[in-house]
């Protein structure tokens, strides 16, 4: 695998597909459909996933891939594979809060091996170079790579700084939360949750609630390049891709010292 021309691309797309996104969020006013299990769609979600599935297939052509607005074509059989969100938290985009990520992940027997985050919105720019591990490049963006700063997970030394989802916290997740001795709880939209954990901003980020791989696997690959982990909720085993229908369970993120509980 040529993981420089993946972070490369990756990277490059991210950035077209969050600068039409940002093109449709300026706008003052745009379509929400839903669709077939109720969720969100707009010409945002549509336009990003046209761009990138067009530039996924001229630089990976051999590859097997995956998109959310694709997904009901698409029948997961290859061990390696692309899979993207093209925008995750639709929801923060439709309410205009502005946490809404661009994401696209290689994904390598199971492990998503590179990936990309991108916050058009609020200027934070996530991925894993050429090697695996995971940088946030400084804004402004321009064709090529500016300055990056290698992330790291903290080491968690005491009471934890706690990440859930805004759109999707239920009772069940503030159950669990209640398990840890908790220093802070904040409330954050889209994958940017595992990139909180991954520059060390956040300890722990449960999720008991539905999730496909596309919103996980670009966000679990950032994590894990900055030497964090992913488990599955109901084990603590190591979470891993190319399931049935593309179909997560819950999960736990987190970084370095955390002791999980059940």
């Amino acid at each position: 695998m040529d993981y420089d021309a993946v972070t490369e691309t990756f990277r490059r797309l991210a950035l077209e597909a969050g600068a039409k996104i940002m093109e449709i969020y300026g706008s003052d006013d745009f379509e929400v459909r839903a669709k077939g299990d109720d969720s969100p769609v707009t010409a945002a979600d549509e336009a990003a996933d046209a761009l990138i599935s067009a530039g996924l297939r001229a630089a990976f052509p051999e590859m097997a891939f995956v998109t959310e607005e694709q997904a009901a074509t698409h029948e997961q059989s290859a061990a390696t594979f692309l899979i993207v969100d093209p925008l995750d938290g639709t929801k923060e985009f439709v309410q205009r809060r502005g946490e809404f990520t661009v994401n696209i992940a290689l994904v390598e027997d199971g492990v998503p091996a590179r990936g990309v985050v991108y916050a058009p919105a609020i200027g934070r720019l996530f991925y894993t170079d050429a090697t695996g591990q995971t940088v946030e490049e400084a804004a402004p963006f321009g064709p090529a790579p500016g300055a990056t700063t290698p992330l790291s997970v903290a080491e968690a030394n005491g009471p934890l700084r706690v990440v859930a989802s805004k759109s999707h916290r239920d009772q069940a997740t503030d159950d669990y939360i209640g398990k840890y001795d908790v220093a802070e709880l904040v409330s954050a939209g889209s994958s940017l949750k595992f990139c909180l954990v991954a520059a060390g901003e956040a300890d722990l980020y449960p999720r008991l609630g539905r999730t496909m791989e596309w919103d996980t696997a670009a966000g679990d690959a950032v994590l894990r390049g900055a030497g964090g982990r992913m488990v599955r909720f109901e084990d603590h085993a190591t979470f891993a891709y190319g399931k049935p229908r593309f179909e997560n369970g819950h999960f736990i993120a987190c970084g370095r010292g955390v002791e999980l509980k059940a």
